[in-house]
């Protein structure tokens, strides 16, 4: 994972989104504080510390090693829904970015963060969605559901959180993906479904999925393999 983030078409892709969606639904001043809940090997830290002072937890050693690595923020050792962190401190923006379907009990840990943010604060999720395409590729990545639009906005009205935006993203590719999952399943291949294309490919695959920052706002896809969450107190 640390090896692709900086180069591979989901992720450069993923970020370009995030971060029109911090830009279009997030109040952010000067001195901003931001979290992340998460943060994996690092791969968003750069694009998260643009908007303000950043803190980050992650639970996995080896991961949370790569990412102290990087020099960027306060990276620290955490995990949902109990061992946040950094003290009292509220936030502007926490970012729980593909973490949520990692976690036993989704409904405390969003319940636990959302009493982080600051009055006006938001927290931006985004999950993998569509419950009927879980895969192989969801159980070696030690996921415990994928979500509907519905279903993560009910977790977050249980959490006592508001919805402010939500919707589903990674749609344009959403056809190729399902045909690539099928014939995944169907010959039992052990490629990684997730491995990097090559370098024609991976650039056409992450212009297509970029793309959709432009009308992520406008169009409200009725289906992707991914969606987000702008959520308040």
């Amino acid at each position: 994972m640390s090896a692709q983030e900086t180069d591979h078409w989901w992720f450069v892709a993923r970020r370009a989104i995030i971060a029109h969606l911090i830009e279009k639904h997030v109040p952010l001043g000067e001195g901003a504080a931001i979290l992340e809940a998460g943060c994996g090997t690092g791969g968003n830290l750069a694009m998260l510390a643009s908007y303000g002072a950043l803190d980050a937890f992650e639970y996995d050693a080896d991961a949370r090693a790569l990412a102290a690595g990087r020099g960027i923020g306060s990276i620290d050792a955490g995990a949902l829904p109990g061992q946040i962190g950094f003290g009292e401190k509220a936030y502007d923006l926490i970012a729980l970015l593909d973490v949520l379907e990692h976690i036993d009990d989704d409904n405390a840990s969003l319940q636990s963060l959302g009493g982080r943010l600051r009055a006006d604060g938001r927290m931006l999720v985004t999950v993998p969605a569509v419950p009927w395409l879980w895969s192989d590729h969801d159980t070696l990545h030690h996921h415990k559901r994928r979500y509907t639009r519905e279903g993560l906005g009910e977790v977050a009205a249980q959490a006592g959180l508001k919805v402010q935006a939500i919707g589903y993203f990674n749609s344009l590719l959403f056809p190729l993906a399902v045909m690539q999952r099928v014939a995944h399943q169907l010959t039992k291949s052990k490629a990684a479904l997730d491995a990097r294309p090559s370098a024609p490919i991976n650039a056409l695959l992450q212009t297509v999925f970029a793309a959709e920052r432009h009308i992520v706002d406008h169009i409200r896809f009725p289906i992707g393999l991914s969606l987000y969450a702008v959520l308040s107190r």
